[in-house]
């Protein structure tokens, strides 16, 4: 399977990926204050998928970091089980990232031609 990475995709992911570090970083004192999730646990899951966001969106000029950044998307919806919301935001960054990816390889096929 060939996937080709362009420049559009890197930087809609990338704003994608960094708008959702933001979010993942600030489910922290959400768990802890509003939910009563531990501390230790909080701080894990927020700044652990913070630190993968920005991983991701670092390896965006090859195929693996759009893996990376799938996988984020799947545990960001996951950690709707510390912070009920997150079920939703999860769900809406995860339709962001498949759009920003479709859009971008849609767009620049139509300007390329």
């Amino acid at each position: 399977m060939n996937f080709q990475v362009t420049p559009g995709m890197r930087r809609l992911g990338a704003s994608v990926l960094g708008l959702e570090a933001i979010v993942m970083g600030l489910i922290t004192p959400v768990a802890i204050s509003v939910n009563g999730v531990k501390p230790a646990l909080a701080v894990t899951v927020g700044i652990g998928l913070l630190v993968l966001c920005l991983v991701a969106a670092g390896l965006l000029k090859r195929p693996i970091g759009y893996v990376l950044g799938t996988v984020v998307q799947v545990l960001a919806i996951c950690s709707g089980f510390l912070v009920p919301t997150m079920f939703f935001l999860g769900v809406i960054f995860a339709a962001l990232w498949i759009t920003s990816i479709f859009v971008a390889r849609r767009v620049e096929g139509v300007t390329s031609r």
